[in-house]
């Protein structure tokens, strides 16, 4: 039997990754907040929703979008840079209530490697969740009121810092002055092992469990965007040296091992 598949959020990573779903005979139904969207989501075969989680209320048919699907992906990034004020947490509490009375099963929740700190030290999925951003902090009250709600079964993917098509730290760093920590190391991952990685996840629906996604390529951040930008011939990056520089080694082993993935990208 088909499975029908939920999207919250078909941005840079949940439009492709439904687009690969389609093809790989799922039935898919993806969320915008735009209106000028849903036609994009429809051209491409995904049943549209417009729909806005805000910290009072959800906008939009919740209900019609989560009805007869199994797997729920929340894909919302909380948007703390521009808007500091916003609660993402509050949010996923709205949403929770039209998930137990749905006919979800399972959720896969779209978190980030920022819910752990930057002390100089390797991290698995065992080390203790220590945020240094609001986002961070407010990543780890989602995923902990995910998890310990037991109407419906979660399993988180921390991803680190996307790459893809369009998208490179790279266009925001070139020519830049004084950047931080030039020996702490990237954690980066490309577009399509998150998308392999998650459709990994959802083969394997029996898993309840939390996974690190980031590419086993760790050089520094001054070795690799100084050859990026000559790779792409743009301005070099400049390093402030005179601060000791903090960071993290993120490790996926746990990804490579109990969903038996082979990263793609591993050395972007």
């Amino acid at each position: 039997m088909m499975k029908q598949i939920s999207i919250l959020g078909c941005g840079w990573l949940g439009l492709p990754l439904a687009n690969s779903l389609l093809k790989n005979g799922f039935s898919v139904k993806g969320s915008t907040t735009s209106l000028e969207k849903i036609s994009l989501l429809e051209n491409h075969r995904i049943q549209a929703f417009q729909i806005e989680l805000s910290e009072t209320e959800i906008r939009g048919e919740i209900n019609s979008f989560l009805e007869n699907s199994e797997i729920l992906i929340i894909d919302i990034p909380p948007k703390l840079r521009s808007i500091s004020s916003e609660n993402f947490v509050k949010k996923i509490q709205n949403l929770i209530p039209f998930i137990e009375k749905s006919t979800v099963e399972k959720i896969i929740f779209i978190s980030s490697v920022s819910v752990y700190g930057d002390d100089n030290s390797i991290i698995t999925e065992a080390t203790k969740l220590q945020p240094d951003t609001e986002s961070g902090k407010q990543l780890v009250e989602a995923e902990n009121l995910l998890q310990s709600n037991s109407n419906f079964k979660t399993s988180i993917v921390r991803f680190g810092g996307l790459i893809g098509e369009n998208r490179h730290p790279i266009h925001f760093l070139a020519g830049r002055q004084n950047l931080e920590n030039p020996e702490g190391p990237i954690n980066l991952i490309h577009q399509t092992d998150c998308i392999g990685i998650i459709e990994s996840i959802i083969c394997h629906t029996e898993l309840v469990e939390v996974f690190n996604a980031v590419a086993p390529f760790h050089p520094s951040r001054k070795e690799y965007y100084t050859q990026k930008a000559i790779e792409l011939g743009l301005p070099l990056p400049e390093f402030d040296k005179e601060k000791i520089s903090v960071g993290k080694t993120i490790l996926s082993d746990k990804t490579e091992t109990i969903l038996n993935y082979k990263f793609q990208n591993t050395t972007l």
